[in-house]
């Protein structure tokens, strides 16, 4: 009979001796954003894969070892670990898995101990190692230099300016896949920067991935926009969300998906906050503090660029978008995505794109009192705000989900006609 590890002292433990013996297996998390991280991490030494088996096999997967009333998000992860190792693609003895945590108040900062019991239920001898900031799992932390951080954070610039010129390419290309081969062109460059050492130059990088997509001819047609908000899991990877970019596309939609970057300042900001309203530490607050301005200065050095070029909309101010957030949740409602969703939702609807689904997973509380309970107060704002809000858990099916859209969507084509 298989012993089975005491997941809260007996089981296997990284260390910085694995980075040349094992790989390391990454959950789709952030679609986009993976493609360049991937390229990060190899050149920093690490063999790192980024999964990406989809579907119901990997839904069932996290069934299995997850309790039904956790969180959406925290059962498609166990799922893709767990599918992934037993596909036999992998040696399990130099296999490793890593997984995020923020440190905040959603369960998300719990998903460590609920993993490592589902791993080692089924594969005791895999090591699962943290990635915080938040001094959670020591003794499982992934070795986080300052250098590697300072390039994950420039990598999240780019790969936003990635992200958001292609959706407003791809739905009005003339040649079918020429944003495809855009897109996967400014990938290469960018990771070719930053094997270079040039990933700091800004303005030459973003500048260079805004006139590659420039080149793509376009049709020129009106379509109707449609802004993705909500939990950053099912915002952003497609085995979440079950491909909502993709499903909007073959709508003859553009998808308008917010900033990566915008999530990582909201987190940066509520540290600050958190000396504002509740009186925590002055020292971590001054440095916070900091590190914000830095980051929200790059920021507005691209929205310039996105102004300057003019073939694309820019994207948001994240100074703007706290103005947002003020006129419907107080700052200090930061639970979860807290008072980014509805900032999100003014500041899409203050930019003409009013149709938008708010994608929330089952068990995220937080997100569905400022998500899904912040639209009355939103429609009274702006009166022709058209906002679906789409609970993605295992007993959902596509087809509904869709279909919820869809009349959003009807919605969505009357009022462009009209305008």
């Amino acid at each position: 009979m298989k012993k089975i590890a005491d997941y809260t002292t007996d089981y296997p433990r990284w260390d910085k001796s694995m980075k040349k013996t094992h790989k390391i297996l990454i959950p789709d998390m952030l679609s986009w954003h993976m493609l360049i991280v991937r390229e990060i991490l190899k050149l920093e030494g690490y063999d790192a894969e980024v999964l990406k088996n989809d579907g119901s096999a990997v839904i069932d997967e996290g069934l299995k070892h997850v309790h039904n009333d956790t969180c959406y998000p925290c059962l498609c992860i166990v799922g893709q670990y767990i599918d992934a190792l037993k596909s036999g693609k992998y040696d399990l003895e130099h296999t490793a898995l890593l997984i995020t945590q923020t440190g905040g108040g959603c369960r998300a900062s719990n998903y460590m101990s609920l993993v490592k019991k589902a791993i080692n239920a089924e594969y005791p001898q895999v090591p699962v190692v943290s990635v915080n900031f938040s001094g959670l799992e020591k003794d499982s932390s992934f070795h986080l230099t300052l250098r590697l951080l300072i390039k994950l954070l420039y990598s999240g610039f780019y790969s936003d300016s990635i992200m958001w010129c292609y959706n407003q390419t791809k739905p009005y290309e003339v040649e079918e896949g020429s944003a495809d081969k855009v897109r996967d062109d400014c990938v290469a460059f960018v990771v070719k920067q930053f094997a270079e050492g040039k990933y700091k130059n800004v303005k030459a990088i973003n500048e260079k991935i805004i006139k590659t997509f420039a080149s793509v001819k376009l049709s020129g047609e009106r379509k109707v926009k449609v802004g993705i908000v909500g939990e950053i899991y099912v915002k952003y990877a497609k085995l979440g969300n079950n491909h909502l970019e993709e499903f909007l596309l073959s709508e003859n939609c553009e998808p308008v998906v917010p900033a990566l970057m915008d999530f990582v300042l909201y987190c940066i900001i509520n540290v600050v906050n958190d000396r504002k309203f509740y009186g925590h530490g002055a020292f971590k607050a001054f440095a916070y503090k900091l590190v914000y301005n830095h980051l929200h200065k790059i920021q507005l050095k691209i929205i310039k660029q996105f102004e300057k070029d003019g073939s694309f909309s820019p994207i948001h101010d994240f100074e703007h978008l706290r103005k947002c957030a003020d006129r419907v949740l107080n700052q200090g409602v930061k639970m979860g995505e807290g008072w980014l969703i509805p900032a999100e939702m003014s500041a899409l609807a203050e930019t003409g794109i009013q149709n938008i689904v708010c994608a929330q997973p089952f068990g995220c509380l937080p997100n569905h009192i400022a998500g899904k309970g912040a639209i009355r107060t939103l429609k009274n704002i702006y009166k022709d705000e058209n906002i679906v809000a789409v609970d993605y858990d295992p007993s959902a099916t596509k087809v509904n989900q869709e279909n919820r859209i869809k009349l959003m969507l009807a919605t969505a084509r009357e009022n462009l006609e009209k305008s």
